[in-house]
């Protein structure tokens, strides 16, 4: 879609920006996700047995990047998350255009968002 990574980035930014806020409550130790450099808040809730994710970062490259992967995890059932392939995020480049700390945080948030729709997916069985 863009030709070049300065163009990609600035997507990603504006994706984060517009990324539906989490809710203060849920900005908590519990919800940050281990292994990230910057701070990644995601929060999950079960609605008509689709998980809802919702997520805050306090860095707006790092904010851009979860709101990429909440829209392709988002409004799906459990056991979709849990089988999703994310070979899109190699097929757009871009776990190698992120700094290593970076692309271990991009690799976090993908297990996170797949724990929760494990923990989601139990309860639904």
């Amino acid at each position: 879609m863009f030709d070049d990574w300065m163009q990609r980035y600035e997507y990603m930014i504006e994706l984060g920006k517009a990324l539906p806020l989490i809710d203060e409550k849920y900005k908590i130790d519990e919800n940050l996700i281990k292994g990230c450099q910057s701070k990644v808040w995601v929060h999950a809730e079960l609605e008509n047995e689709k998980l809802i994710f919702t997520a805050d970062s306090d860095a707006i490259i790092t904010k851009g990047i979860v709101a990429i992967l909440i829209r392709a995890f988002s409004n799906h059932h459990p056991s979709a998350i849990i089988e999703a392939d994310t070979q899109f995020i190699d097929d757009i480049g871009l776990k190698e255009h992120l700094s290593p700390t970076r692309a271990n945080g991009l690799v976090s948030m993908i297990k996170q968002l797949k724990m929760y729709a494990v923990a989601y997916q139990t309860q639904l069985n």
